[in-house]
């Protein structure tokens, strides 16, 4: 059965002007979102090089295990997120949907294990706040940064394994079709959120570990 009628959606007059219009539409949300976490980053930036020593030794108090161990997960996941992008490309739609059903169990093992180190850390007084166990008090901006940053990628992945989950189901019962130009847009803004994971491991939990 061809997926042909399902390919094309109104307004556009034809796939290519499909295909290009999402293109457009989720480079510009991706640019926002670039320029969101260039902000955090930023102020990262600023304030390590006002505090070297302190954000050295709160860097030192984060968990490189849990962070290796989700690094590892995000990369896992990209890979076979590649494959379900080249499987729709194929129009190959089981191997799609199961690509994309791994892609959302390793998004919330990402979560889960993010989970785990949260507690550990919140067990180690390590939210800034009156019980705050680390001295010198500039340790306290490295961690403010720490949720925010470690918070809000939390946050957009949690998105991203719903829009998986949802592309999944919506594959599986031949909803959509295995070509639509939405699973190229999924994959963009997944490959973008692992992207940001890497950036925020070599800022979080490297320093001062050489």
């Amino acid at each position: 059965m061809s997926d042909a009628p399902t390919l094309l959606h109104e307004p556009w007059p034809s796939l290519a002007r499909e295909k290009e219009g999402v293109a457009f539409g989720l480079w510009t949300f991706l640019a926002s979102e670039i320029l969101f976490f260039a902000g955090l980053f930023l102020s990262y930036a600023v304030y390590r090089n006002l505090y070297p020593d302190a954000f050295r030794i709160a860097s030192r108090e984060t968990d490189i295990l849990y962070g290796s161990i989700n690094t590892a997960i995000l990369l896992t996941s990209s890979f076979v997120m590649t494959i379900a992008l080249h499987a729709s490309e194929l129009d190959r739609r089981r191997i799609l949907a199961s690509c994309l059903l791994v892609t959302a169990i390793l998004g919330l093992a990402f979560l889960g294990v993010k989970g785990l180190e949260y507690a550990d850390d919140i067990d180690k007084r390590l939210v800034p706040g009156p019980d705050f166990s680390l001295k010198p008090a500039a340790t306290r901006l490295f961690f403010a940064l720490y949720w925010v940053m470690t918070g809000v990628h939390a946050i957009h992945l949690a998105v991203g394994v719903g829009l998986v989950i949802y592309a999944g189901v919506q594959v599986q019962r031949r909803a959509i079709a295995a070509q639509s130009p939405a699973i190229e847009a999924i994959s963009l803004y997944w490959h973008f959120v692992d992207s940001v994971w890497l950036i925020l491991y070599a800022l979080i939990y490297l320093p001062g570990r050489s």
